[in-house]
């Protein structure tokens, strides 16, 4: 698949979830870097650097994008030529995408372990890594009932509510609002996390906040399930994650808003959980409480804060 093709299918939507988006992307570089004619590394680098500027330009939010792109890209600084640089990309998105496979299968390993039978499970939006715990703990012969969210306005619940079915588990399907009406029925809440900040705040689907919120209230687990490639190293330097917001007319049509001069529509697409409503963070790495996310960010995604000036000149390279 071409470049602007994946560029536009993860900006629309079409390719969703931090881990499919990381995985589209690293491919994307991958084949994007076969298409170069021509035998001038600094040419080669400008192509690919203009390749990856276009891909972290879809969604602003999901950092695996950036993870996914700067896991590939940083593969052929030390290349001399075209061809070692190449073949650099080729082995680094393979090894992305084959460790990316893996991190969910640990993450359903690892999470299933905090699921006992007879829980009854709180998920909401569509994430892989939530559940991958969830369908762990069911084949392991786990009795689960599950609650899941509509997740407006996209209602990704839809794509998480056909994989518990095909799955054969038990499955109550709610309105975003009913969470706090369910909360004490419920033993686990697991979601997934399109970021991980450096204090252990978790960037996920809109409604996050307020369901972790109304966990907290009625003392009932919080588990955040995420690959390390989800945590956020630039909020080392104190820089914020950008919350995506998209299009109106997802929320309300526009037709009607025509008819609503003095309304402003929002549609932010993601939200805030403090760390302290978060009791712990499933990793491929292993399950850690949110204070441990710096550690994370230091010793597995190696990027410590002198880390960030090697990264802003190499950036410049690419870029020359």
């Amino acid at each position: 698949m071409l470049l602007n093709e994946t560029a536009e299918q993860i900006r629309s939507m079409e390719i969703r979830g931090a881990g499919r988006i990381a995985r589209a992307a690293a491919a994307a570089l991958k084949d994007h870097a076969e298409t170069f004619e021509g035998s001038d590394i600094r040419s080669f680098r400008h192509f690919m650097g203009e390749a990856a500027c276009t891909l972290l330009a879809t969604r602003p939010t999901a950092v695996s994008l950036p993870n996914a792109v700067r896991f590939v890209m940083k593969a052929m600084e030390g290349a001399g030529n075209v061809p070692e640089a190449q073949a650099a990309i080729r082995r680094a998105a393979d090894s992305f995408l084959l460790s990316s496979k893996h991190a969910i299968e640990w993450i359903g390993e690892i999470g299933a372990r905090h699921i006992s039978d007879g829980d009854v499970v709180l998920t909401h939006c569509n994430s892989e890594a939530a559940l991958a715990c969830i369908l762990t703990a069911h084949r392991q012969g786990k009795d689960l009932e599950v609650f899941a969210t509509e997740v407006r306005p996209r209602n990704q619940g839809i794509l998480t509510i056909r994989a518990l079915n095909d799955a054969g588990v038990k499955t109550n399907y709610i309105v975003d609002s009913a969470v706090r009406s369910f909360i004490n029925d419920v033993d686990l809440v697991v979601t997934g996390a399109d970021a991980v900040t450096v204090n252990g705040a978790v960037v996920n689907k809109i409604g996050t906040s307020q369901i972790a919120l109304a966990a907290h209230e009625a003392r009932t687990t919080m588990l955040v399930a995420a690959e390390t490639y989800k945590f956020a190293p630039r909020s080392i330097l104190g820089e914020r994650i950008e919350i995506e917001e998209r299009q109106t007319d997802e929320v309300l049509d526009p037709a009607v808003a025509a008819t609503l001069p003095h309304v402003r529509v929002r549609n932010p697409a993601f939200d805030v959980t403090p760390a302290r409503y978060v009791d712990e963070i499933v990793t491929e790495m292993g399950a850690i409480p949110p204070t441990m996310a710096y550690i994370i960010i230091r010793d597995h995604l190696g990027w410590g804060i002198e880390e960030f000036h090697k990264n802003f000149e190499f950036n410049e390279r690419m870029q020359e």
